[in-house]
């Protein structure tokens, strides 16, 4: 490699160097000369319809594998994708949002141009993405332009949380030094103090050892902290009943770990387990998320003097963060592997479980069973898919009732669940998708996943905010197996209120004809295109039998079609409890 090398480059080829193979966003006058370099750096321009999608599938991309690259334009660009930002900022996830901004020159003469505000003010935009970012840099001076590249980089994945990248267009191709990228991005974290980590652990051990009644409630954040294994580690070696926050749902392996009970609804869910759950002396919270929707109106949350939080750079321990090194931080993954080579299993509680009764020995329905000419309904429904799945898939849940539903799942060993429980951005997990399954296949290809299929549940409410990314699938010959789940209009929010008032409804749309709409291509053998639908449970039954979508090649679109007052059962006893809630309020402002 040559001394110097363009700076695109340098940046593009840092990506390529922590695994990303593909970069999302939308062409723009201030980003169309770096977008040169995408190709000759080894990665694949994604070229979505609009910068909300992009944003919603580098989203997705990274939530798989790990890092994602978006590349918007200066201010109406950006500022398109600045929601799916929000989303990835809330709920930590890494994504290197690229910007092309302006000359510099115009920059510091404050010179009113194009997707400017008018005002010769150029930082604001920048300054808006301060609140959602983890870090941020203005790649504005060749001297120190690199060495910003590698700490934004660093932080992005050692933070898991989106950054911030500008560059200016007169810096495309100015030549740095490239002798940095021989050296791999540090990204090792510093060892925990050796005397504050033996003290969390010692502390944590005498609480477990003297448990009567422990509980493990395991969340989503333990895939952003990089502790799923040990979280799996833990539930084995203790055996302590094990539910999820339904953020959580797919972290632990559920088919090897026999005491895990689902997730955990709270007041909402279960009532025979939330009692027992109440009842506990002792919960070891691994990645909370403590949202109103995680946690089902918090109900889930145990009082403070009896639960342990495991977070990623810090152990609470009765609503109180333990003993913690100088900079106020101690790293849990390290903590954890500690601790589970420390546990002694003879000192462990010995108690005969109660929960047995409370599990369900088979949650998928057979079809057989069910009147052939019977509504499809939710309550069923969920619980029937679940063995539709294999491993290796890759499975979202839109937000409304697909969320909520998704909990009842029974995952295979090795497939991934995507879901959002705090932004909750309806149609975010149909352009999620798409970056979910181009992440699936490139880890395929380098074998770094089992090959296994993309599978969405998406809302026809949510579908109407983001439809164009079913364009970005045709365009980048992505497969992808879309439920969308008719049942006009949206469904959450009549569950909450208004019922039957015309703002909860939406436009009817022929779902199926989309793939024509978009462009997909007629009778291609390498990309096969399937759509069917099915009001009833025979009609499924065909649908679910079919060869062509148990494979998942292609685009696969089934609509089903479901009554618009149905939901899960979680969901109604949730959206009623906030209706009442809300009701109240009001009553009492009045």
């Amino acid at each position: 490699m040559s001394n110097t090398i363009p700076l695109t480059q340098y940046l593009f080829t840092r990506l390529h160097q922590l695994g990303v193979r593909s970069v999302h966003g939308v062409p723009s006058d201030y980003n169309l000369q770096a977008l040169d370099y995408i190709q000759p750096s080894g990665l694949h321009w994604v070229g979505n319809a609009n910068e909300l999608n992009a944003g919603y599938a580098a989203d997705g991309y990274a939530r798989i594998k790990g890092l994602s690259a978006l590349f918007t334009g200066f201010g109406v660009g950006e500022l398109s994708a600045i929601n799916a930002m929000g989303g990835s900022y809330s709920e930590k996830v890494p994504v290197v949002h690229i910007v092309g901004t302006p000359l510099r020159a115009a920059q510091d003469a404050g010179v009113c141009v194009h997707h400017t505000l008018g005002d010769g003010n150029y930082r604001v935009f920048a300054e808006m993405y301060e609140k959602l970012t983890v870090a941020q840099a203005n790649l504005n001076d060749p001297l120190t332009a690199c060495a910003l590249i590698d700490a934004t980089l660093r932080e992005c994945i050692l933070q898991s949380g989106p950054v911030y990248i500008e560059l200016p267009t007169d810096m495309v191709s100015v030549q740095v030094s490239g002798e940095g990228l021989s050296t791999p991005i540090d990204l090792e974290v510093p060892a925990n103090d050796p005397e504050t980590e033996e003290a969390i652990i010692t502390q944590v051990l005498e609480r477990i050892y003297a448990a009567k009644q422990p509980h493990i409630i395991v969340d989503g954040f333990c895939s952003s902290y990089g502790y799923r294994e040990e979280a799996n580690a833990l539930v084995r070696a203790t055996g302590f009943p094990t539910s999820a926050a339904i953020f959580g749902k797919g972290v632990i392996d559920e088919q090897q770990n026999s005491n895990f009970y689902g997730i955990y609804a709270g007041m909402f869910g279960n009532q025979a387990f939330h009692a027992w759950a109440q009842s506990c002396d002792l919960v070891l919270r691994l990645g909370p998320l403590d949202s109103d929707t995680n946690t089902y109106g918090f109900t889930i949350v145990p009082a403070p003097e009896i639960r342990i939080d495991f977070h990623g750079h810090s152990v609470d321990m009765g609503g109180k963060k333990a003993g913690l090194d100088k900079n106020g931080k101690v790293h849990v993954k390290s903590l954890l592997q500690k601790l589970l080579c420390q546990l002694n299993q003879s000192r462990l509680p010995q108690y005969e479980s109660p929960l047995n009764q409370l599990k369900s020995p088979e949650t998928a329905v057979a079809l057989s069973s069910l009147k052939q000419d019977g509504l499809i309904t939710q309550d069923i429904f969920w619980k029937r898919m679940s063995s539709f799945f294999r491993p290796g898939d890759i499975i979202l849940t839109e937000t409304g009732t697909a969320y909520t539903g998704g909990g009842e799942f029974q995952l295979p060993t090795n497939t991934i669940l995507v879901n959002s429980s705090l932004w909750l951005s309806i149609g975010y997990m149909l352009g999620a998708c798409c970056g979910s399954a181009l992440a699936l296949r490139e880890m395929v290809a380098e074998n770094q996943r089992p090959a296994g299929r993309t599978i969405l549940f998406e809302g026809d409410g949510s579908l109407q905010m983001t439809a164009q990314a079913i364009s970005d699938m045709i365009r980048n010959r992505l497969d992808v197996v879309i439920f969308v789940l008719n049942n006009d209009g949206y469904t959450i929010e009549r569950l909450i209120h208004g019922m039957t008032e015309s703002y909860n409804d939406v436009q009817p749309w022929r779902y199926l004809e989309a793939p024509n709409y978009f462009g997909a291509p007629r009778d291609d053998p390498n990309y096969p295109v399937t759509t069917s639908q099915a009001a009833n449970w025979g009609e499924l039954e065909k649908v679910m039998s079919d060869e062509k979508i148990q494979r998942g090649k292609g685009l696969t679109i089934v609509e089903l079609m479901m009554l618009k007052e149905d939901g899960p059962e979680a969901l109604k006893n949730l959206a009623a409890f906030v209706a009442k809630r809300n009701r109240s309020t009001n009553s009492s402002t009045a």
